[in-house]
């Protein structure tokens, strides 16, 4: 793998999705026409500090330009993990937002450990093109930690910082390729404290009408949501 070309794809993939010339992101960087040319080319190696400088002209995080998709491997082997982390670094996420009525999917991928038990995740929210998740309406940072009975995800948005948010998967332990979550967070759209049912999945699912259905508020959601006054998954 040639990184200085990945990294340089990703550069040039950006800068017309932000719609700036060559000549406009020259000014911002203080590099030439021709120097950033050879580095969204791959032909020369690029600096930290002038992949800070685009990543701040592209109003960007510096982790979208870097290739880091699937170099974190985890090794059941060596770490703590739950059955439905085994072998894997990314993961998806799916819920229905009945104020858009339509399914939002967010990609997840575990970048480094901090602990036996404690990961460091990215979270890309309401992605619409696979090759380039990073571009999403919500980045969020934060880690991803695991327990006997159940794994929690702590996360950050990353453009308001105010907005926090959890999810609880319960029973990770158990080796299957779905799992429901439960989101506890914040909305914007109106202002207030929410929390709604996320389904996980190992592999990027086809979103249509019955997935939008199985993520749905069911009979047996409202049954729970009545008996206990507070909305749970399992």
């Amino acid at each position: 793998m040639d990184i200085n070309s990945e990294i340089g794809k990703k550069i040039k993939y950006y800068r017309k999705i932000k719609k700036i010339t060559l000549e406009d992101l020259s000014k911002k960087i203080y590099k030439s026409v021709s120097t950033i040319s050879k580095y969204e080319n791959g032909l020369i190696k690029i600096d930290v500090e002038s992949l800070y400088l685009i990543a701040h002209a592209f109003d960007i995080n510096i982790n979208n330009l870097l290739y880091i998709e699937d170099e974190y491997i985890l090794d059941d082997s060596k770490d703590f993990l739950p059955a439905f982390f085994n072998n894997t670094a990314k993961f998806y996420s799916y819920f229905y937002d009945g104020r858009i009525n339509k399914v939002v999917k967010s990609k997840l991928n575990i970048v480094s450990k901090i602990n036996n038990n404690t990961y460091k995740v990215l979270m890309y929210m309401n992605y619409t093109d696979s090759q380039h998740y990073q571009i999403c309406e919500n980045t969020y940072t934060g880690i991803i930690e695991h327990f006997d009975a159940k794994s929690n995800i702590l996360l950050t948005n990353k453009d308001t910082p105010m907005e926090k948010a959890t999810i609880q998967i319960l029973a990770s332990y158990l080796d299957e390729e779905t799992k429901w979550g439960l989101w506890n967070g914040f909305s914007s759209r109106p202002m207030m404290p929410v929390s709604f049912k996320m389904f996980f999945s190992k592999r990027e699912l086809k979103i249509n009408k019955e997935l939008e259905d199985h993520l749905k508020m069911s009979r047996e959601d409202i049954k729970f949501l009545k008996l206990y006054n507070m909305l749970s998954t399992t």
